[in-house]
């Protein structure tokens, strides 16, 4: 496959499943001059399973600013460069943004050979609006501030998408069912593996369906998590819960103060405490 000389490839890996490599992309690491790889021990395995010996070298959220002046010198003497992660496409909640903004400002080439992201894969299958989404990464991995932010995120009428972790599932479900009730959540973990699975509840129910087995707590996890409905326009006169809860944290506590507003206000009495926790912090 012949490329143009000082080119960075941007190449999605696997998530899972080792077939799912494209053609194309097994081509552009094979031909290369070298590979910048999140985990060079990781991609090894993938390279020996294709057969491929390129050099590699790393590039993570630690040292890719300190990589960005060696790769772009190395692409103005028309050497050809792959990016990839551990696995799906790189720059998705992994490191690379600098390196590509980096080479763009230099002037070189960079091209894309797309492939597996968990997050679309998890889209896919949710049965979930996908017209329009947003892609939130991980959240805060600190519960307080994984809290405020799930509570600022409680009013978006878009599909949200979340990664979390195996050792942090448990906690954000938690927090889930407290700040966002009875909204429907897709739990998708395992994405192309073996033991892949995927389920459909409401967010409340999610603790519990992790709880009645403990394998389901294991993996990498995506949950692609229903927007909120669409509420009427405001009429005159009528405030919003943070305003509310702003005049009322002064004079109660959070509790009676999330009751009041929840009353008041029409939403669900677990969305209004966690708003007014958030805004208490």
């Amino acid at each position: 496959m012949q490329q143009i000389s000082g080119t960075l490839w941007i190449v999605a890996t696997p998530i899972g499943n080792l077939a799912d490599l494209a053609p194309r992309a097994a081509d552009i690491l094979a031909t290369v001059d070298v590979i910048a790889a999140e985990d060079t021990r990781h991609t090894a395995r993938l390279l020996t399973h294709l057969g491929i010996d390129t050099p590699r070298l790393s590039l993570h959220e630690h040292n890719e600013a300190d990589r960005v002046p060696q790769l772009v010198g190395r692409l103005a003497r028309g050497e050809n460069i792959a990016l990839v992660s551990d696995a799906g496409t790189p720059l998705i909640s992994d490191p690379g943004y600098r390196l590509v903004a980096g080479v763009r400002e230099a002037g070189h080439v960079v091209q894309t050979v797309p492939g597996p992201c968990a997050a679309i894969a998890a889209l896919s299958v949710a049965g979930l609006p996908t017209d329009r989404f947003v892609f939130e990464g991980f959240l805060p991995a600190r519960p307080a501030n994984r809290r405020t932010r799930l509570a600022e995120l409680a009013d978006e009428s878009r599909t949200l998408v979340c990664y979390e972790s195996s050792h942090r599932i448990c906690a954000t479900a938690d927090d889930l069912g407290a700040v966002l009730g009875t909204r429907p959540i897709t739990l998708a973990r395992e994405l192309t593996k073996r033991y892949e699975q995927s389920v459909t509840l409401g967010a409340e129910r999610l603790p519990e369906w992790l709880a009645a087995d403990s394998n389901r707590q294991r993996g990498e996890f995506v949950l692609v998590i229903a927007g909120a409905p669409t509420r009427p326009a405001a009429a005159a006169g009528e405030i919003s819960l943070d305003a509310l809860l702003e005049e009322l944290l002064p004079l109660a506590g959070t509790k009676k103060a999330s009751t009041i507003a929840a009353r008041l206000t029409g939403v669900a009495k677990k969305t209004a405490y966690a708003r007014a926790l958030a805004l208490s912090e």
